[in-house]
């Protein structure tokens, strides 16, 4: 027992990094891609320096692990997530052990892993916040490290290069990190608060230099901006939806709850406890670099919180801010907690939040495989929905419709009722996204969308690329019941629209959801 741990103590980061990455792979191989992955493989096929959503970095991760989407399977496209998972987890162990020791640098690479935003959005999911979280942690790293040689300086050359380099390598990630989400300006903002409390950085070079560098990473952006009327940043000022009440208290309580689930309850409150023990002083009193995370992170999140009183947001867009308190709370419980003075290698506290993480993750694997809770189906004669929604379909039953729509596909061609240059129409970003990569790409047919830029995003693009919509054109237009959207609402003025074929889509032999195919032809 003694030489097992022995053998923990010392591999067990490794040992940590190996299986929450495995055990990520496995589970990115299984579950078909979600609404937003499979929207952002089109930054891999239609690389740019910028693109309507989203900086270009996403994009560049999936090409690069893919080997520029030679190999296009689920678990290829979230290799890149998995890797930027596991980079992240060992960056905050580093950074856990620059503002404490090891084991609080370990007790941060659990915190780090039992977050849902920490293992699955950042880690399994191929979204831009893991890119995003890779270089945002880097950068909080090589911060912490020129505070470190700033406060330590022996002799003024040396200390003063090591400081230097140190925040130079820092504004080029967050440049990086730029290039991955806009959210990665608060790394700029929130240390532009802590110099207002240390005012000597203003006089040093290398911190302008440092913002040059940043800046120069993020050019490509502006460049593309300014070629597309800077549509990027209105859309993302646009998208956080206005609300016509002054005080929206629903929006605001969704946000909470959000923030609170995302990062796992057990995290979220040991966090809260954390930051409220800072404030006190019962937490590292005068510890400047515990000051730069919480100057970074706090901001973040009350901005959104503000928001959400006002207009619709998403939980996940405060991720960062949550991530970089971690360190926070890794000291505290290794400072303030009996487990954590006592050196025991899984604090109770930090357990427990394991536990909730893998029972979450447990239960919607078995959902959406095995519909152990929603289950009810749909009705067969209407397609209505039968009990609650189920979200887990969002990420169910592609794969059963392409094989449905192959086999009618190849049935319209023998029979000509379709030729060869049919296309697939569709009327927004998603379910565009889904349709395209598995059914329109492993058939050969070109997809394109019909809608207003606001609604079909990237894919305005993409349709103009691939040709457009020519008349006569042959097309099929594919909604389901899930989601449901009649062609005859908005192209009936023109197109000749026939009754729609139907594709029924099963788990565990209960019906879920229909398919409807309507064929379609430009008058």
């Amino acid at each position: 027992m003694t030489e097992f741990k022995g053998f923990f103590s010392r591999y067990r980061l490794i040992l940590l990094l190996i299986i929450s990455a495995v055990a990520r792979l496995v589970i990115g191989s299984l579950v078909e891609l979600g609404n937003d992955e499979v929207y952002y493989i089109n930054y891999a096929l239609y690389p740019d320096l910028s693109h309507f959503d989203h900086p270009p970095m996403v994009g560049w991760f999936i090409q690069f692990f893919t080997l520029n989407l030679t190999f296009q399977a689920e678990g290829w496209i979230r290799l890149a997530a998995v890797f930027s998972g596991t980079l992240s987890t060992w960056l905050i162990y580093l950074i856990g052990r620059q503002i404490g020791d090891r084991l609080t640098g370990w007790y941060a690479a659990l915190l780090y892993t039992s977050s849902f935003y920490g293992f699955v959005i950042t880690g399994l999911f191929m979204m831009p916040d893991g890119p995003q979280m890779v270089f945002w942690l880097a950068a909080l790293l090589f911060l912490l490290k020129s505070i470190e040689k700033e406060e330590t300086k022996s002799t003024l050359s040396t200390s003063e290069k090591a400081t230097a380099v140190w925040f130079l390598l820092a504004g080029l990630c967050t440049g990086l990190a730029l290039l991955s989400k806009y959210t990665s300006a608060f790394i700029l903002f929130g240390t532009f608060l802590y110099f207002l409390r240390n005012r000597q950085w203003f006089k040093k070079w290398y911190v302008y230099l440092g913002v040059v560098v940043a800046f120069i990473c993020f050019i490509p952006v502006i460049i593309w901006n300014y070629q597309h009327d800077f549509i990027s940043f209105t859309f993302h000022s646009d998208r956080i939806e206005v609300t016509n009440k002054l005080f929206r208290l629903d929006t605001f309580a969704k946000e909470v709850a959000g923030q609170i689930l995302y990062n796992n309850p057990v995290v979220f409150f040991l966090t809260l406890i954390a930051l409220i023990s800072f404030y006190k002083h019962k937490l590292c009193p005068g510890n400047k670099s515990i000051r730069l995370l919480v100057n970074i992170a706090l901001p973040l999140i009350l901005i959104f919180l503000v928001i959400s009183l006002f207009r619709s947001t998403l939980p996940h867009w405060s991720g960062p801010a949550y991530v970089t308190l971690i360190p926070l709370t890794a000291a505290w419980i290794r400072q303030n907690t009996t487990c954590g003075r006592k050196g025991l290698a899984i604090p109770r506290s930090i357990a427990a939040a394991l536990l909730v993480l893998v029972l979450v993750i447990t239960l919607a694997l078995l959902q959406l495989f095995e519909g152990v809770i929603f289950n009810k189906g749909i009705d067969p004669a209407t397609g209505k929905r039968l009990g609650w929604k189920d979200i887990t379909l969002d990420m169910y039953g592609w794969k059963q419709l392409n094989a449905g729509f192959t086999k009618l596909y190849h049935s319209d061609l023998q029979t000509g009722k379709m030729d060869s240059t049919a296309v697939i129409i569709s009327h927004r970003w998603f379910p565009a996204a889904n349709i395209d990569y598995y059914v329109a790409r492993p058939n050969g047919i070109t997809l394109l969308t019909l809608a207003p830029l606001e609604r079909t995003h990237k894919y305005a693009w993409i349709t103009e690329y691939r040709g457009g919509i020519k008349p006569h054109m042959n097309a099929y237009f594919i909604s389901s019941s899930y989601d449901f959207e009649d062609p005859r609402w908005n192209y009936e003025k023109d197109f000749s629209i026939q009754p729609p074929d139907t594709i029924p889509v099963y788990r565990k032999q209960l019906l879920v959801k229909y398919y409807y195919v309507w064929k379609m032809k430009v008058k």
